[in-house]
């Protein structure tokens, strides 16, 4: 039976929301005429705010209240829901989906879940551990399983007048003629996955005696301490927004106006990959196989050393090796080459287009 409205409960992280985009454009394809719900925590909503993806969205309550979670439920039982589509792994939401009466429930049978599931898949596993599998191809598994086709590697983003109109109150309108550079020397997941802000401020200098660069630095501010230490390291010109915070939907309106990308292995980076944008992405404690997203415009820059990768928040060394040890330097010939390869040629193809223009002007 074609499902007549679908519940979808989208990750909790911004890069496995943006992950998720080809697989929720895969379902949104597959039934146009579907009312589709997004249910999700309330600041991942402007990431994919102006996608198209959801005709409404429903929000995860703000505390672990009792009575937050009767009013969601009760929500989710009067929309009726034909399917749901689970791409969390925890308990809850796949608890919820049943509660809530969802005829099907697709999702990972993972966490001890699998028996409120009506359509659960099995995660890759090798000698009892889950296998490093890309965060995008996981969750395209479940659009396949559903039926949807092939949804492919396209991440689907997408900002709204509101968010161009926050970045131009920022840094004005864009300039051709000045490459732009944003950095983001942030992680919400822990400062295991940090280079120093430092080291950002040294590749800056680079990057503006080489290309001339505009550098903007953007922060949440709760890592004001970044801001500063970048601010006080910087010897060229940098930008750096962190109060008031730019917000995830001028964030992205940022990313797609960019040059070039510079950044830790956290959210934003994965806005380069969906807006075809170049991004240098800088690897700690991470492990590039959970993320890949087969962006042709995406460099690693990262050591390999044998404590890589941990995986964990904080260095469990107290040395945190894998990002001091890395240098600027070593950061600035993946920039070199990724500039060479993506950016300088546009760039000179554009100013052929625009002598073109000028020469037709006069004549």
């Amino acid at each position: 039976m074609t499902p007549r409205s679908i519940l979808i409960s989208v990750p909790n992280w911004v890069g496995d929301v943006v992950m998720a985009t080809a697989a929720m454009n895969a379902i949104r394809r597959a039934f146009p005429h579907a009312r589709i719900v997004h249910l999700m925590r309330r600041y991942v909503a402007d990431v994919l705010a102006h996608s198209g993806l959801a005709d409404d969205n429903v929000f995860w309550p703000d505390t672990h209240s009792e009575g937050g979670y009767l009013t969601l439920l009760r929500r989710l039982r009067a929309e009726r829901f034909d399917l749901a589509v689970l791409f969390t792994n925890s308990f809850r939401s796949a608890a919820l989906a049943w509660m809530a009466g969802a005829r099907r429930r697709f999702g990972y049978a993972r966490d001890g879940r699998g028996s409120l599931l009506t359509d659960g898949l099995k995660p890759v596993r090798q000698n009892g551990a889950y296998t490093p599998v890309p965060a995008l191809d996981y969750y395209n598994e479940i659009a396949r399983r559903l039926g949807c086709g092939e949804p492919g590697d396209r991440l689907v983003l997408s900002t709204g007048p509101d968010d161009e109109a926050a970045v131009d109150r920022r840094i004005g309108p864009a300039n051709a003629e000045t490459p732009l550079v944003v950095l983001n020397p942030g992680a919400n997941y822990g400062s295991a996955k940090c280079w120093p802000a430092e080291k950002y401020a040294a590749l800056a200098a680079m990057m503006t005696r080489r290309y001339g660069a505009r550098v903007v630095a953007s922060l949440a501010p709760k890592e004001r301490e970044i801001a500063d230490r970048l601010a006080a390291a910087a010897t060229s010109p940098i930008e750096v927004f962190v109060e008031p915070p730019l917000g995830l939907g001028p964030l992205k309106a940022l990313v797609k106006r960019a040059s070039l990308l510079v950044t830790n292995d956290t959210g934003p980076r994965h806005f380069a990959a969906a807006f075809d944008v170049p991004v240098v992405t800088v690897f700690g404690s991470s492990d590039p196989a959970w993320t890949e997203t087969r962006h042709a415009g995406e460099r690693i820059a990262k050591l390999s050393l044998d404590c890589q990768p941990c995986m964990e928040r904080v260095c469990p060394l107290k040395h945190h090796k894998c990002m001091v040890d890395l240098s600027a330097d070593q950061v600035f010939a993946e920039v070199e080459r990724l500039w060479e390869a993506r950016i300088a040629p546009t760039r000179d193809m554009a100013s052929v287009s625009r002598e073109s223009v000028t020469r037709a002007k006069r004549c």
